[in-house]
């Protein structure tokens, strides 16, 4: 699995016009799923981003994580995180792996951040989705659960 991680002031996705999913002050992350994960990746992922230390302390320093903070997380399912470019002009999604099994993990590391105490709000898995964000800092990350 990977997942870009943006901090961020507010954030929303929008299908066809309407809000499905918003937040205030949290991490939006884009996650892409490819064909070996499982329930291991989903579980590594949303306990490195739950207790990830990207906000400052009363010292100005990145000590304190989304769960120190009280902060919320938006969800979005990203399978173009898994294009490859090297060759041609097209992207080739190859290793992005099938809507059905995306799905089921995207959903269970979902399930993991609220089993922590977290608010989650999500875009639509499969729809084409308009993400709007204000990124806090900027702070933007990439993390894979396979080294």
């Amino acid at each position: 699995m990977k997942a870009v991680v943006q901090r961020s002031k507010q954030a929303s996705v929008t299908v066809d016009g309407e809000v499905v999913g918003s937040i205030s002050k949290g991490l939006v992350v884009l996650l892409g799923v490819t064909h070996e994960d499982t329930e291991k990746d989903a579980a590594f992922l949303a306990d490195k981003i739950a207790n990830l230390r990207i906000y400052e302390d009363a010292e100005g320093k990145m000590n304190l994580s989304l769960l120190d903070v009280g902060g919320d997380i938006l969800s979005v399912s990203q399978f173009t995180l898994y294009g490859d470019c090297r060759k041609g002009r097209r992207p080739n999604f190859m290793a992005a792996a099938r809507p059905e099994v995306a799905n089921g993990l995207y959903e269970t590391f979902n399930s993991m951040l609220r089993d922590k105490g977290m608010t989650v709000e999500t875009g639509r898995f499969g729809a084409m989705m308009d993400v709007s964000l204000v990124n806090d800092g900027p702070v933007t990350l990439i993390i894979e659960s396979k080294a």
